[in-house]
């Protein structure tokens, strides 16, 4: 818990619907350190999806048969309310886990959408590009990473792009076992009556996922420069 929550007055809260005094005071030693935490937990909980989700994506778009029993997997764990899943999960991993049950929880949540994008975007590959590398005389392998993930790369980055905004909403949550990040602030002004803290944690919320967004659309447009030149074109 944030140290600012101890010495916190209630009374405070009817100074006014925005307590600016307040914000200056607790702004960088408590507000912003849990706007870092946040993105760390998200960041970190998407990358460890995607070291998970690309190779996944990659076997059952080779070997189609594990495809179906791997999506209904990951779509039972998309489908668990996120309230039941921190909750299992802190008890499995246990009270002092710090981070650890909201990482996982995050991961889990992540993995249904990018690897059923792993998939469509390798499946978007046309054959014909497949066999001319193949005339050329690139292996199974060198195909792989030098023309089927290059290509599909745009439709992984889309699906990272709605896994990263999903799941900064999600880790507000991870607040209430203990994982930190802004959730704090929602929760504690909701308990306190104390309409700055909640406004400034859902504000901060919503403007960081409204950035990552930004960010993955840039990052997938710039992986598809064929886009923009057919956009021009037109």
């Amino acid at each position: 818990m944030l140290a600012f929550l101890q010495d916190f007055a209630p009374e405070s809260a009817q100074d006014g619907f925005i307590d600016w005094e307040w914000l200056g005071d607790n702004f960088t030693e408590d507000v912003v350190p849990a706007f870092l935490q946040h993105i760390f937990l998200c960041f970190v909980s998407l990358a460890i999806a995607i070291l998970i989700s690309v190779p996944l994506g990659i076997l059952a778009a080779r070997y189609r048969r594990i495809y179906p029993p791997l999506t209904a997997l990951t779509g039972f764990f998309y489908t668990i309310p996120s309230f039941s899943m921190f909750t299992i999960l802190l008890f499995v991993v246990g009270l002092s886990a710090g981070t650890t049950p909201a990482v996982i929880a995050l991961v889990l949540y992540s993995l249904l959408v990018l690897i059923r994008n792993v998939v469509t975007g390798l499946d978007s590959v046309p054959p014909e590009t497949k066999d001319a590398a193949r005339g050329m005389g690139l292996t199974d392998r060198q195909i792989l990473w030098r023309v089927e993930l290059p290509l599909a790369l745009p439709v992984i980055v889309a699906g990272m792009r709605i896994a990263i905004v999903t799941v900064i909403g999600i880790a507000v949550i991870g607040a209430y076992i203990g994982a930190g990040g802004l959730g704090v602030l929602i929760f504690s002004g909701i308990q306190r009556d104390f309409p700055t803290m909640y406004i400034t944690g859902a504000v901060l919320s919503t403007l960081l996922a409204i950035a990552a967004d930004l960010l993955f659309v840039r990052a997938e447009r710039m992986m598809s420069p064929w886009a923009r030149r057919a956009r021009g074109a037109a």
